[in-house]
């Protein structure tokens, strides 16, 4: 078994829990794109997968994996007039001062990481400025040696793109590096690139959706470090 000297994170549903932050930004968006109409509201969270009744995601949700133009495109067809392209910017902005729930405590998780010698990077569907951003809203961006979004030309998951760019920029090789994800779209992406691939249930997607793509399923990314040493046990 090689030795795993990088990880890949994403972002929305694996450093943070999906739901508790992502809830509370749709609400918000569609009910401000709704202008106050709360069967236009409705109309649009169907459309992308948002009950804004309980404030559950569809498990096909574009919110979940897909990119702020790709919910954008979802959206258009329910509001006569608007701007693709301001709309996706409307939906940057407030997606950069929307309020975190991270999944586990994120700093003493990093710095036992890092202080293995472990590479870490974050490939996410979101963009690049308000990924940036929650880092250092959440006061880990110092632990990141590479952040991709959709927007930073290496492509968008399920494509390995973002993935293999992380590697080449930490002067690693694939197999030295595990994909951290909570959605399918982590996973293929990771399989894609040659990386091991690690699931974690703080997305919407359960173990049953996950594990066929997962070389290992946890129930959040705390669980990261005893994983890992029980790979450089299975090395020696």
């Amino acid at each position: 078994m090689t030795e795993i000297r990088g990880l890949v994170f994403d972002k929305d549903g694996t450093l943070f829990d999906f739901r508790a932050t992502w809830g509370g930004w749709s609400r918000r968006m569609l009910e401000e794109l709704a202008g106050g109409s709360a069967d236009l509201a409705a109309t649009l969270g169907a459309a992308i997968g948002y009950d804004l009744r309980d404030g559950s995601f569809a498990p096909d949700s574009p919110v979940i994996a897909h990119t702020a133009p790709e919910i954008a495109a979802y959206l258009l067809p329910h509001l006569p007039g608007a701007d693709h392209a301001v709309l996706v910017a409307r939906m940057n902005a407030m997606a950069a001062v929307t309020d975190l729930v991270a999944a586990t405590p994120l700093v003493p998780l990093f710095e036992a990481l890092t202080a293995r010698g472990l590479r870490l990077g974050l490939a996410t569907n979101d963009a690049e400025e308000p990924a940036h951003a929650h880092l250092k809203q959440a006061d880990v961006a110092r632990f990141f040696q590479f952040v991709s979004g959709f927007d930073s030309g290496h492509g968008a998951k399920p494509d390995p793109g973002p993935l293999l760019a992380f590697a080449r920029s930490q002067g690693l090789a694939p197999e030295n590096v595990a994909m951290v994800g909570d959605s399918r779209h982590d996973l293929v992406a990771g399989r894609a690139a040659g990386m091991r691939t690690v699931a974690v249930l703080t997305g919407v997607a359960e173990a049953e959706d996950l594990a066929p793509l997962a070389d290992v399923v946890l129930p959040d990314i705390g669980h990261l470090p005893r994983w890992i040493d029980t790979q450089v046990m299975a090395e020696t």
